[in-house]
């Protein structure tokens, strides 16, 4: 039976992949670790992991263990490893969020590059088959050639998020090469999706409106994002996981970027739809054209040739039908 840590696995992405492991790659023995912090509403980190402990209970054939700790506890990292001897390591734990990392720096050199090393040392004292971590399409900063392309130049981090994102793609290689440790780093764009991060657009725009207050959409609205639907995402960290590679980095977004006045215009429809919100909500009076926020870029457009190249792989689903399903859910959740 093959064993599997997945860190942030209370995390948006990660207990997605933790539930999409028992679905489809059982037998499998999965250690989920996360810190289970207060950067966002507790309450959801809890709901994805009862949603593990049921899907789990499903599964006899497979092994499940929870660990809620703290990455930078190099002693805790170093015990699981010691005690588990994991094939593949997935490291999706991070202080996520570009505007945070403004206020709080050191959320991030702890987690995420602190947390890193540890995951990295372990993998060293301890070889895994593969080791596959979330890096951010954030590292192509104030790029302004579109598509980003793997290949481009990641100098120019526009936020300390990227910066430690861009740290973790360079310490992977440095480990790589070293110590003979197979790695890849997922450049993921916007991913969205039911039970998804409250601070990310989509979630927080509907909890406003939802409130009746005015959502603010930055650049005047001359933004364009490539969202990513949470299901592609985790299919994409699947194909991956099942084929190391002694280095590599890949884009994982939806190669579509969308203009954020036509996705405003999706979601509303799509809340109205699902009866979040009433048919006759008022949205004009609801919207703030602002300009652009520090550490924000204009556009995020991945260019996916090489995912699709060495993984067969393409995200599904569009945005109208992944805001449907996250419109479905946010009406369920909330009953509302």
């Amino acid at each position: 039976m093959r064993k599997v840590l997945v860190t942030g696995s209370a995390g948006f992405i990660g207990s997605n992949l933790v539930l999409r492991l028992f679905n489809t790659e059982s037998p499998v023995e999965i250690v989920g670790f996360d810190s289970v912090n207060d950067y966002y509403d507790v309450s959801l980190k809890e709901y994805r992991l009862q949603q593990i402990e049921k899907c789990a209970e499903e599964h006899p054939e497979s092994k499940y263990t929870f660990v809620r700790g703290n990455l930078a506890d190099k002693t805790l990292v170093d015990g699981l490893f010691e005690q588990y001897h994991f094939d593949v390591v997935v490291n999706l734990a991070a202080q996520a969020g570009v505007r945070y990392s403004i206020d709080n720096p050191g959320a991030y050199i702890e987690s995420n590059l602190i947390g890193f090393y540890n995951i990295l040392e372990a993998c060293r004292n301890h070889p895994v088959e593969h080791l596959v971590y979330a890096s951010s399409s954030s590292v192509y900063g104030g790029n302004t050639k579109v598509p980003f392309s793997e290949d481009d130049k990641v100098d120019h981090p526009v936020s300390l998020y990227a910066a430690t994102k861009k740290s973790n793609e360079l310490l992977a290689h440095s480990y790589s090469k070293l110590y003979n440790i197979p790695s890849t780093g997922l450049r993921f764009f916007t991913v969205y999706g039911p039970a998804g991060r409250p601070d990310m657009a989509y979630f927080g725009f509907t909890n406003k409106l939802m409130r009746g207050e005015k959502i603010k959409i930055f650049n005047y609205g001359n933004c364009e994002r490539d969202f990513t639907y949470v299901d592609d995402i985790v299919e994409g960290v699947v194909r991956v996981m099942r084929k190391p590679q002694p280095y590599a980095v890949y884009n994982i977004g939806g190669s579509r970027p969308e203009n954020l006045l036509d996705f405003v215009q999706i979601l509303q429809e799509e809340l109205i739809r699902a009866g979040v919100l009433p048919a006759d909500y008022d949205f004009e009076a609801h919207k703030e054209l602002v300009p652009m926020q520090p550490g924000d870029v204009p556009v995020t457009y991945a260019d996916t040739t090489n995912l699709e190249r060495d993984f067969g792989f393409r995200p599904q689903v569009t945005l109208r039908e992944g805001l449907r399903r996250f419109a479905e859910w946010y009406k369920e959740f909330y009953k509302i």
